[in-house]
């Protein structure tokens, strides 16, 4: 019984914040609604209705996207990842989590940040990751300290309990959270936590085994969820009554309150109502029965009076003790029947855990296999793309220009369908974002075929370019998935094409104040595709035919890829082939125009302005220390330094770079993560011990998951994954140095 009271406090995680209003917020009556409806959700939460929390979130959202309101976007996509992380569907909490986290870095709201990172801490909790659940909440605490917010640092403190407690080495620290929390908490009208705070207060006296003061705190847990009408602290509360009386040897109370604690349980997960009135059937029947045996017996009494007759007694009895023999072997079937059924449920439910334990499994190791090729991919592609960059600063001749760009663009396409290929795991959780900016497409076309030209030449192929010159110059999207649908599409062609044509055209169909439709055709006369193939082509690793397959060669991924990035863009690809014939592809997106892009310049704020001045000049005589293992790029990197005269110094490993950290002083740390001996996170980890100050960026090959906050933590101050754009390179490294010479 102890297990199940157990395994039925951890389902469900009680966790509640509250959200604040930055004091400069104004309040639409949109606004008004949207403030109500969040609140209305949390109270939906807390008392466990769900259907009605996700409601209301629904409508918040609605409201808060017509306003464009990021803020209450993010904090509704927070609140629903605490309605996730309550009923235990971690995956769902943390990808919703995490998207309100990005906008909220966004926009620097740092009391919804606040709100996420508790929030945080309690997935963690649930996963067992006790000390990174620790590390987000103490960066809540960090910034409520910073404003004064006493009642969300009481939460902090009861969440700190909540963690302690749960371990056996932190048992004794909960009591001390937990008075901590009491303090903050004074005065506060929030009835859930104050419940939480007492339950929880119960369990550590009980711990102590100061039975009294737990029955107390206890009782007010139970006064103050029935008051606010909290389903499953009232719950919660009766199982924690049921086991101090238990353990203060009163078998009666705690049979009640367990009782009690039954009965909401059974209202909560809606226990099979037909099993109870098939029950209650069944009762009936006895009651029936018995009322027939009644009667039956009175009449065997007057009829002995009347007729003395032994053997009508003889006969009744017979027939009585046949009639209840049947009624109890009829209960033993059923019985036995619901024990099979039980026992069957039960091991179907096992093999399901099984079965889902080791998906998981699989999962992870998919996971780790992709970081680890990712790596792999990337540290030499990294020496492609510094290369190029060293040779177009060293004044090629025009055609030698030319090749490099190509080379260039190429690199920044591989690296790009790198990431693809990773996204496309992550498509299905709505991971994958688009990322909008002003871009020339008709001169991002030509690139793209610049790019493909030598490809079209060995194959004897000419392409046709068809660009409605009605298309806005300047357009808004993402130009980075628009080059990787179109090289996989021309690539295509020209491998299935050989002494033919290719026709690209792209031909604007519709304007709507400042929203286009463009109409994509790619053609060619090449080998085309049978019908029934169509289907088929757009699925992963698929192709033609295994007679294709050994002609041309690939993957059979490149379509795949397509198809997916149409769909994250709001649009679907069509087909037309014939084989032996050609193909045709076809797909419509819209676009913004920019007309706006010269108010929204001079509406820019001092501090872009400011940022968009940096120039490499800064990084004149100053000291960075490169710390990186692969020789080529230790080249690569000091090179590209040293260019605009920076003093560079190289470290092969994190123990020579703490060393020379010591004795020499630098201006900034180029730091890599993977390396031989210690990594690079615990190098800077131990630098950060006795120099605090210095500016330290990760410059890795490694994939970054959504837990970018875990570098911060460990004393980054950012990090530019490998392979970089320069732009993006040396922004960053003038960004901290400039930093660094108003603050020394």
């Amino acid at each position: 019984m102890k297990n199940l009271k157990l395994s039925i406090l951890i389902c469900c995680c009680f966790i509640t914040f509250g959200f604040q209003e930055s004091k400069s917020d104004k309040t639409p009556p949109k606004t008004e609604q949207i403030k109500e409806l969040l609140s209305e959700a949390e109270n939906s939460i807390d008392m466990m209705e769900f259907d009605k929390a996700q409601q209301q979130l629904n409508q918040s959202l609605e409201y808060a996207k017509e306003i464009n309101h990021k803020r209450y976007i993010a904090l509704t996509s927070g609140i629903l990842a605490r309605m996730y992380q309550v009923r235990h569907e971690y995956k769902q909490a943390i990808t919703q989590l995490e998207r309100a986290i990005s906008i909220q870095r966004e926009i620097d709201d740092q009391s919804g940040l606040a709100y996420s990172y508790i929030l945080y801490s309690k997935i963690l909790n649930s996963k067992g990751e006790l000390d990174r659940a620790l590390k987000y909440l103490d960066l809540a605490k960090k910034y409520y300290e910073a404003q004064g917010e006493n009642e969300q640092l009481g939460l902090v403190s009861l969440n700190k309990a909540v963690i302690f407690l749960a371990n056996k080495d932190t048992k004794s620290r909960a009591l001390s959270e937990l008075n901590n929390a009491e303090v903050y908490l004074e005065g506060s009208k929030n009835k859930y936590e104050l419940s939480r705070l007492h339950y929880f207060l119960a369990r550590a006296y009980s711990n102590e085994g100061d039975f009294e003061k737990a029955e107390e705190a206890a009782l007010g847990s139970l006064k103050l969820a029935e008051s606010g009408n909290y389903t499953g602290m009232t719950m919660y509360s009766y199982g924690l009554l049921s086991e101090i009386a238990e353990k203060r040897n009163n078998p009666a109370a705690a049979l009640a309150y367990l009782q009690k604690m039954n009965e909401i349980r059974e209202y909560v997960f809606d226990i099979n109502k037909e099993a109870l009135q098939t029950d209650a059937n069944e009762k009936m029947g006895v009651d029936a029965l018995k009322s027939t045996v009644n009667e039956l017996t009175l009449q065997q009494a007057e009829n002995e009076k009347t007729l003395k007759v032994n053997k009508l007694t003889t006969i009744l009895s017979v027939a009585l003790i046949t009639i209840l023999s049947l009624l109890t072997l009829s209960l033993y079937k059923n019985n036995n029947l619901r024990a099979r059924a039980n026992e069957l449920l039960q091991k179907k439910n096992s093999e399901l855990i099984l079965a889902k334990e080791n998906a998981e499994k699989a999962s992870l190791a998919k996971a780790q296999f992709l970081t680890t090729i990712t790596h792999e991919l990337r540290t030499p592609l990294y020496a492609v793309t510094g290369l190029t960059h060293l040779l177009l600063e060293e004044s090629p001749t025009e055609s030698q220009k030319e090749h490099l760009n190509s080379l260039k663009f190429s690199g920044e396409y591989l690296l790009s369908l790198i990431n693809n290929i990773l996204d496309l795991n992550k498509l299905e959780a709505n991971k994958v974002e688009i990322v909008k900016s002003d871009f020339n497409l008709e001169k991002r076309m030509s690139d793209v075929l610049i790019a493909l030209k030598n490809s079209a030449d060995e194959k004897n192929t000419k392409i046709h370019f068809d660009f409605d010159q009605k298309i806005p110059k300047k357009l808004v999207g993402d130009p980075l998935k628009i080059s990787q649908i179109l090289i996989n599409l021309l690539g295509n062609s020209i491998k299935f094409t050989e002494d033919g044509d290719i026709w690209i055209s792209v031909k604007q169909t519709k304007r709507q104040e400042k929203v286009v439709s463009l109409l994509f055709e790619i053609k060619d006369n090449g080998e085309g595709i049978g019908k029934e193939k169509q289907k088929a082509i757009f699925e992963n690793f698929t192709q033609g035919s295994t007679q294709i397959n050994r002609k041309f060669g690939g993957t059979g991924l490149g379509l795949s890829i397509v198809k997916n990035l149409l769909s994250l863009l709001n649009s679907e690809i069509d087909l037309e082939s014939e084989l032996g014939e050609g193909s045709k592809f076809t797909f419509e997106l819209q676009f913004e125009t920019t007309e706006t892009e010269i108010k929204n310049a001079e509406a820019a704020t001092p501090v872009e302005i400011e940022e968009t001045k940096l120039t490499n000049e800064i990084m004149e005589d100053k000291r960075i220390l490169v710390v990186e293992d692969n020789k080529i790029n230790q080249m690569i990197t000091r090179k590209i330094l040293e260019k605009n005269k920076v003093i560079c110094d190289v470290a092969d490993n994190g123990s020579i770079a703490i060393e020379k950290v010591k004795n020499n002083a630098f201006d900034l740390i180029l730091m890599d993560i993977h390396m031989p001996g210690i990594s690079g996170i615990e190098a800077t980890i131990e630098i950060r011990k006795f120099d605090p100050e210095i500016p330290i960026i990760a410059l890795t090959a490694v994939t970054l998951d959504d837990n970018l906050d875990e570098f911060y933590l460990n004393g980054f101050n950012d990090i530019i994954p490998k392979p970089y754009k320069t732009e993006e390179f040396f922004h960053k490294i003038n960004k901290y140095l400039a930093a660094r010479e108003t603050t020394v």
